[in-house]
């Protein structure tokens, strides 16, 4: 569907304000992206996972979602109790016991944590089962709600409480796992990265093809966090826009297994531009650890380099 800017921003908030999410958070303006993509007339069934999000918005008796059905399950298992949900409810329209003139949509959100790691068995099964869902990471990169605690998402080299920044090592030893990839394993219909970029284009449009396609469906979003990254809450466009402008976290999708690069930097800005920005990487700028800035540079690059190869490659299969 063609994006209208002014018809979007008249969309109702289905995360709204009272939530307790930091100031400078990116998940909450993610979320409320996503959700606004639903049609105004389309009903919702919302799953996360225990993180800051579901903490943060859910605190009983008060509640910031509107307009959707919420449901907090344990850590491991939002996409396992989603797609019952899911299950249970084309049981019910099968048996005339729902109307057929409405639609509902369902959406599973969790962090790194709750995704890549503890949650990544519930995802991967509730994939390969072509569950119509659709599933969100909010990528923050640790286990933020309960410390900064490194996960496998956790950047090489970042400084978390669980692999810290000093004498015996320099940050997390490992790369990050890449869990778009993982999903695009999985054959799925639609898999896409995105980020905080310009007026949400990108994020907004790739959730109305999530939402709206048929079958299974990943997105992994790009979530600065200013406690654990240590950046000013005012900076979170800045950090986002860094984060892309550099290809540190490229924007691309793949559509029925074709990649397409969604965003492509008129010119590549060094990566060091987005590390000098956070304190997670502070040891990084010391000069026995300059070759490490480097290490992560030829990592990006290697990542770039795959994806324009890979959207060239599909694109040439899908035209042959």
């Amino acid at each position: 569907m063609p994006y209208n800017l002014k018809e979007v921003v008249k969309k109702q908030n289905r995360l709204v304000s009272g939530h307790r999410m930091c100031a400078g958070c990116g998940a909450p303006v993610t979320i409320n992206a996503v959700l606004r993509a639903l049609k105004e007339e389309d009903n919702a069934v919302v799953a996360a996972a225990t993180g800051c999000l579901e903490v943060s918005t859910c605190i009983y008796p008060y509640t910031s979602w509107k307009n959707v059905s919420f449901i907090h399950s344990a850590f491991e298992c939002a996409s396992a109790t989603l797609s019952g949900v899911e299950t249970a409810y084309n049981s019910l329209k099968k048996q005339g016991k729902l109307s057929k003139d409405k639609e509902t949509k369902f959406i599973a959100f969790g962090g790194d944590g709750g995704t890549l790691d503890i949650g990544l068995q519930s995802l991967s099964g509730a994939m390969e089962r072509r569950h119509n869902i659709t599933y969100v990471c909010y990528d923050n990169g640790a286990y933020m709600n309960t410390g900064t605690q490194r996960s496998s998402s956790t950047p090489h080299f970042a400084d978390t409480t669980t692999s810290p920044a000093g004498k015996v090592t320099q940050g997390k030893v490992q790369p990050r796992k890449d869990l778009t990839e993982i999903m695009v394993k999985h054959n799925l219909p639609y898999v896409a990265q995105t980020a905080l970029f310009g007026n949400l284009k990108d994020i907004y449009e790739k959730a109305e093809k999530a939402i709206y396609t048929d079958g299974p469906t990943y997105i992994s979003a790009f979530s600065p966090c200013p406690r654990g990254w240590g950046y000013p809450t005012e900076d979170l466009a800045v950090i986002s826009k860094l984060a892309v402008e550099t290809c540190f976290w490229p924007l691309y999708e793949i559509e029925n297994g074709v990649y397409k690069v969604t965003y492509k930097p008129a010119k590549k800005l060094p990566v060091e531009e987005f590390l000098k920005t956070q304190k997670r990487f502070k040891h990084l700028f010391k000069e026995e650890n300059k070759d490490l800035i480097d290490e992560i540079q030829k990592e990006v690059d290697k990542k770039w380099d795959y994806l324009l190869m890979m959207e060239e490659v599909t694109n040439k299969q899908k035209e042959d």
